[in-house]
């Protein structure tokens, strides 16, 4: 008899590139089991204060981050990952990356970071702008204006309005505060395109980013006509600075380098990914490939992704549709919230007195647990509050970053849970304009599935199903983006036909892991309809309250003396 050796185990390597860290992970490819996984913590953080190396104050709503992070997670949690899982690096045949978007970076020719170079490093505007950087919000404003003033087609694919956090907004915002930075700049990346220059050693572009961050439509950016109309100097910006071949998602855009097999104690020649961003790559990993199946990716903000059948009329306030933008025969539909597991940071860091944090330190919890606790106890409305999701601004469907938060109700009985509680309630409402937007628009959603850190909160995704009304699943890895990086790693590298086929294959998820209760989603019913009030008269309406304040309050920063900083 003769005996054949066990075939020997295949392994991916998935990079999921967040806000505050960098994750990696090693993966099986014939079940998506995660067999390895490692953190690198970003030693800057997000940059909102002072630039690195100048101690230069940063203004209001800005946003930056270092390159170097980035790429120390390749150096760093790629190795560590491997170390983790004990396997024979020989045995990967791919890797893939995701990153959060729009986060975005003016290189050299051969993507050299212009903050990398003594010549810039000092200058503000040649860092890479996170997502969360909303200073570009007064061009935002100009590209709607002008592109609804000429009826630009486009714009319908974005719900009529283009955000402040894109490549565009930020790119004119160089342009007009740092002429000098924008003729430096050979070639405008999304961070996401640019960690693969790294892996590879050429330059690739995605049809994700470059559809939902690029305004790529139809086989094209915005003509230069109307780019010049903007300002003369922006007319060549998509042509010089943006235009490449696009790449399909699970595509082999090339081979991992000699440089980059150094840095990860990978195989060179390896095979690499289109790059993906982070909310668009977990849908396989969530099985949330099919049409219908909403995919909430919960963080410190959040992201909606769901594909359609079919190119919808405009849905007001949607980030995007994309065709093939999450998988190829399918419209991808995108929206927002751009802080979610923010404001409860927020709340926790802020406005939580003494004696709690000692209550948690005695019960051997942290002060999220706590308040999460205290909260479930308490009956649906009896905190008698209300609040506004809005502390940075809105994405989705308000596209304005301008905005900022609002807590209705409060007295002087009020206590930190029922603000906490509150502060759930908010998002989940959020939420609901956003589905409630995409339904209207004429995209079913069959599913609601939560990736993410935040699906953890149990109480958290009661109050999601009860607001929403349907079960709310769970995807089974706490690790979305990684795994579904590492899923697009295995297509990339031939071991699946495509996505789709991967996902069954490799995805994982807990259908109606939490189911709405009828008496409290009555009451959360009333809540929404005052939610909804506040939303539309601070929102749409005429008060224009929220955007004085903060005029007021950039005015006042913009002129503080050092005396009184």
């Amino acid at each position: 008899m003769t005996v054949h050796p066990r075939p020997q185990h295949r392994y991916v390597i998935g990079v999921d590139h967040g806000t505050l860290s960098g994750r990696a992970v090693v993966v099986r490819v014939s079940d998506g089991e995660i067999i390895g996984s490692a953190v690198h913590p970003y030693p800057h953080a997000v940059i909102e204060r002072t630039l690195p190396g100048t101690g230069q104050p940063l203004p209001p709503d800005w946003a930056l981050q270092h390159p170097a992070d980035w790429r120390e997670v390749l150096r760093t949690a790629v190795p560590a990952a491997l170390a983790d899982a004990g396997i024979d690096p020989g045995d990967v045949i791919g890797i893939a990356t995701d990153f959060t978007a729009c986060t975005v970076l003016p290189v050299r020719a051969d993507g050299v970071p212009l903050a990398e170079t003594a010549e810039w490093a000092h200058h503000p505007h040649a860092w890479p702008k996170l997502w969360k950087h909303h200073a570009a919000q007064p061009q935002a404003d100009r590209i709607n204006a002008l592109a609804h003033e000429r009826g630009e087609k486009w714009l319908s694919r974005y719900g009529g309005r283009i955000s402040a956090e894109w490549q565009f907004a930020k790119a004119l915002q160089v342009l007009e505060e740092a002429p000098e930075v924008y003729a430096a700049c050979a070639r405008w990346i999304e961070a996401a395109d640019w960690i693969v220059w790294e892996l590879c050693g050429s330059e690739t572009r995605n049809s994700c980013t470059a559809g939902y961050k690029g305004i790529h439509q139809d086989g094209k950016y915005p003509d230069e006509d109307y780019l010049a109309a903007l300002h003369p100097g922006f007319a060549d910006f998509a042509r010089t600075r943006l235009e490449h071949p696009l790449s399909p998602l699970g595509s082999r855009v090339g081979s991992l380098s000699a440089r980059a097999a150094g840095w990860t104690g990978l195989p060179e020649g390896i095979a690499v990914a289109a790059g993906n961003v982070d909310a668009h790559v977990a849908a396989p990993a969530a099985k949330a490939v099919e049409n219908g199946q909403l995919l909430a990716i919960m963080g410190t903000s959040t992201c909606h992704v769901v594909n359609g059948a079919a190119l919808a009329p405009e849905i007001p306030g949607i980030c995007g549709v994309v065709d093939g933008g999450i998988v190829a025969g399918a419209y991808g539909y995108e929206a927002g919230q751009s802080a979610v597991g923010d404001i409860f940071a927020w709340w926790t860091g802020q406005g939580v007195p003494a004696g709690y944090a000692d209550e948690a330190a005695a019960r051997g919890e942290d002060l999220h647990q706590l308040l999460t606790r205290k909260a479930a106890g308490l009956p649906v409305g009896g905190h008698g509050l209300v609040a506004l999701d809005w502390m940075n601004g809105n994405r989705s469907v308000l596209v304005d970053h301008t905005l900022s938060g609002v807590i209705a109700g409060l007295t002087l009985a009020t206590r930190p849970e029922e603000i906490y509680r509150c502060l759930l309630e908010a998002t989940a409402y959020g939420t609901r304009v956003i589905v409630e937007a995409l339904e209207g628009g004429g995209v079913p959603v069959s599913e609601f599935i939560v990736s993410g850190g935040l699906k953890k909160n149990a109480l958290l995704m009661q109050i999601y199903a009860d607001v929403l009304r349907r079960p709310v699943s769970l995807a089974a890895s706490d690790q979305g983006p990684a795994l579904g990086s590492a899923i697009h790693a295995a297509v990339a590298a031939g071991a699946y036909p495509d996505v789709r086929a991967a996902a069954d294959a490799m995805g994982r998820v807990e259908r109606a892991a939490f189911r709405p209760d009828p008496a409290r989603a009555d009451v959360h019913d009333a809540l929404y309809a005052e939610y909804r009030a506040l939303h539309d008269h601070f929102g749409t309406g005429a008060d224009k309250l929220l955007h004085r304040l903060r005029r007021i309050r950039n005015h006042a920063l913009a002129t503080v003396t050092p005396s009184e900083d």
